[in-house]
């Protein structure tokens, strides 16, 4: 069954403090059009400049999901996307004041709640989903941490940590679907061992934490100069430890909360593979480190199956434009017009065909007795059908000329000879502004990939 995407129907904030700066910070979601995916945007920043939520901009993952892009950064991103994630939100803009969201409570369950006020509302497009098909994997040897990725009729996801000491030994917890995200798994809240929260401190960090936003598990003697510290971080006048091992009287909300929390993580971390997923993820000892590694693995994988994949049409249907309607549009003439048909087109997107014979003007010297079409043609036939998206966008396109600006990552995969039928596929990597077009371009033969490049083109006016 095809879904469509989704958004939110309206603008929702949310104020707190960052985690580790203390500062206030003041996070809004957005609406976003189709395609948009998650977006953070930086609005204390100068020309208010956007980090797209891809695992591609992971730069360390020491103190929660870090993200940069071009020197701005984004901290702790992993809550705040496993709600919008966990909701089957497709397209959002997070605008944020500071590097990092608010902690709130140290769980998803303000952004969930802040999401549901907002309202969600479907797409007129079809959401594109990953669907596994095979077991993929990724194993860290030095720590044997371990993610597994199997067929599934659902998103699930299955953790099993074990922290090695005895305070907090092995947990498991599960999500058989996303649907109970909301009331499994968005309260449990992040937690830190307190020898790890002395790190912190005397590195001036945790500035925005206390006990209501992080469980802290004691695994060692508190010393008098520690306590004082954490009296000091934490605003109390004194502290205590539980016997459950819990620093001062903080109740866990599950007693495998932990366990929950780091499940969280793994949905908010693989957010950023950028494509919803339709698979079972088992999370064996997860963190943030292989979590994003995964993700990055899980991308590669993910672009180079849509790279390959061979659009489907029926070749004995009209198509959407014949040769006399592209030449209504493109300049080009025989024997340089070298595509024949269009089959789709969006105002992103292009699709176009091109018969390869033997009465070809080039085969006569390349190469005599051994025909190849050359590889410099294949990309023009790529720019040419992306000529069709570009002039598609002005009223009068037969009084405009497309030329060539910049070619990037030009690949050749496989000959195409006399006999094959060429299908493009170009999509525009930005939108087309003051008449440029900047494209990935995809060619296709006997289904397989056969070229592939980054073009870039302008219109201007004859």
């Amino acid at each position: 069954m095809i879904q469509n995407q989704k958004t939110i129907q309206k603008d929702v904030s949310l104020s707190g403090v960052g985690l580790h700066t203390g500062n206030k910070v003041t996070m809004t979601f957005k609406p976003a059009p189709i395609n948009n995916g998650y977006t953070f945007v930086r609005i204390d920043l100068e020309g208010k400049p956007i980090i797209e939520a891809l695992s591609t901009y992971v730069v360390n993952t020491q103190r929660g999901t870090n993200l940069e892009k071009n020197g701005v950064n984004i901290n702790t991103s992993e809550h705040v996307l496993a709600a919008v994630y966990a909701l089957e939100i497709d397209n959002i803009i997070i605008e944020i004041d500071a590097p990092e969201p608010p902690i709130m409570d140290g769980s998803s369950r303000h952004f969930i709640e802040a999401l549901e006020k907002a309202g969600i509302e479907e797409q007129d497009a079809a959401l594109e989903e990953y669907i596994v098909k095979e077991i993929i994997s990724y194993k860290d040897i030095e720590t044997g941490s371990e993610i597994i990725l199997m067929p599934s009729d659902e998103y699930q996801v299955t953790t099993m940590v074990d922290f090695g000491t005895k305070i907090l030994g092995t947990q498991n917890a599960s999500l058989e679907k996303l649907s109970d995200f909301k009331h499994e798994i968005a309260a449990a809240r992040t937690f830190s061992f307190l020898h790890e929260i002395e790190m912190l401190i005397d590195n001036d960090l945790i500035k925005g934490g206390d006990l209501n936003n992080a469980i802290v598990y004691v695994d060692k003697e508190i010393s008098e100069s520690t306590t004082e510290k954490l009296k000091k971080v934490f605003n109390k006048e004194s502290i205590s430890v539980n016997p459950n091992g819990i620093l001062d009287n903080l109740t866990l909300r599950w007693a495998n909360e932990a366990a929950r929390h780091k499940l969280l993580d793994v949905i908010g971390d693989l957010a950023l593979v950028g494509t919803r997923i339709r698979g079972k993820i088992i999370a064996n000892k997860p963190g943030h480190l292989i979590n994003t590694k995964f993700a990055k693995k899980l991308s590669g994988i993910i672009k180079t199956e849509k790279r390959n994949r061979v659009p489907q049409f029926n070749l004995n249907e009209p198509p959407l434009m014949d040769i006399h309607r592209i030449m209504d549009i493109l300049p080009h003439r025989p024997p340089f017009l070298l595509i024949d048909r269009i089959l789709e087109l969006t105002e992103k997107k292009v699709i176009g065909m091109k018969n390869v014979t033997m009465n070809e003007d080039f085969f006569v010297g390349h190469f005599p007795g051994a025909p190849v079409m050359p590889g410099v043609l294949q990309v023009e036939a790529m720019a040419q059908c992306g000529g069709i998206l570009v002039l598609s966008t002005v009223p009068d396109p037969e009084n405009y000329l497309t030329y060539f600006m910049k070619m990037d990552n030009v690949k050749f995969k496989q000959k195409v000879l006399p006999g094959d039928t060429l299908i493009f596929s170009c999509e525009l990597i930005t939108p087309i502004r003051r008449g440029i077009c900047h494209m990935q371009s995809y060619a296709y033969a006997n289904n397989k990939l056969v070229a592939e490049a980054q073009l870039m083109a302008q219109i201007v006016k004859k």
